[in-house]
């Protein structure tokens, strides 16, 4: 199970708590720094389980660091708000030994409330909804597609609303998220958006993985008047990934995410109810998938990235 105890709740005493999601709670470091800490809680259909995955919080740490790494290269003109993996120096050293491998210091922002949404492949709810009416959030797409193709004409940009904690997202078009950002706003959103999707996807598809969905989040920096990727960035809490060489559209892919547990769920009629406790076995085979796309992303096992 690894050595590494299951961490689903973190109080840190040493700073001051500012919100807890239904993965990160966030501690404010000082004006314009904030921590990110990642527990080991995992949410399926906007429901926190009973119970944690081994070793998740430190994974999806350090899959967001190395993405904010690659992106800032890939991605001309793109801001990011990740500044260290290093736990600030207030926390004191036994909090700091708890959260050492699941913390991130971010710069501070005002996070626009919407869900980036980016969608490479007719999959999940798009699915559903192609195949009712031949639509995808409500962009008609040719006839004719199969479960799980790739989006003819490259990824679509479907934004949503960022929904308070216990509350669903709401699927919006591109112009009322113009209404709630602003037009100058909502088109670099878009447009960004659009590009580290890109760049993420072609980075992964040479290690074996398609991304086909994705989630990012954007802050405005006010002072420079920048949009700026903030939160998590292309990992399997955010995005579906598929293997490659596995493929096959016109049936639900094997996937390195969360799916597998959302299947468990649905197959046994668990979907969206509260305080569900996940068998040991679903939550081991959950974790193994996030060390393995990890490994493949990364070139590196979660061990050798933390001794490195």
């Amino acid at each position: 199970m690894g050595s590494n105890p299951v961490l689903t709740e973190v109080n840190l005493t040493s700073l001051p708590k500012l919100a807890e999601g239904k993965v990160r709670d966030l501690y404010s470091v000082d004006d314009h720094t904030l921590l990110f800490v990642t527990t080991d809680r995992i949410s399926a259909y906007d429901v926190v389980m009973k119970n944690g995955v081994p070793d998740k919080g430190a994974l999806l740490t350090q899959q967001s660091a190395h993405w904010f790494r690659i992106l800032s290269e890939k991605v001309p003109g793109l801001k990011t708000h990740f500044l260290t993996t290093d736990v600030p120096a207030a926390v004191s050293a036994q909090e700091a030994q708890l959260i050492r491998t699941r913390s991130m210091q971010v710069r501070k922002l005002k996070v626009f409330p919407l869900e980036a949404i980016v969608r490479g492949y007719v999959t999940g709810s798009a699915w559903k909804e192609y195949a009712a009416r031949g639509t995808v959030h409500g962009t008609p797409l040719p006839p004719g597609l199969r479960e799980c193709d790739a989006v003819p004409g490259g990824p679509i940009y479907t934004p949503s609303t960022k929904a308070p904690l216990g509350q669903h997202d709401e699927n919006i078009s591109r112009e009322r998220a113009a209404q709630i950002v602003g037009d100058k706003y909502a088109a670099r959103i878009e447009d960004l958006a659009l590009r580290v999707f890109a760049a993420g996807q072609a980075h992964a598809l040479e290690r074996g993985i398609i991304i086909a969905d994705t989630k990012f989040e954007f802050a405005l920096d006010e002072a420079t008047d920048e949009v700026v990727l903030v939160d998590e960035v292309l990992t399997s809490d955010s995005s579906r990934m598929w293997p490659r060489d596995r493929y096959e559209p016109g049936r639900d892919q094997e996937s390195f995410d969360k799916q597998f547990l959302r299947n468990w769920l649905t197959e046994n009629g668990l979907k969206g109810k509260e305080g569900v406790e996940v068998p040991e076995d679903i939550l081991r085979a959950t974790s193994d998938r996030y060390k393995e796309v990890f490994r493949r992303l990364t070139g590196k096992t979660l061990e050798e990235t933390l001794q490195g």
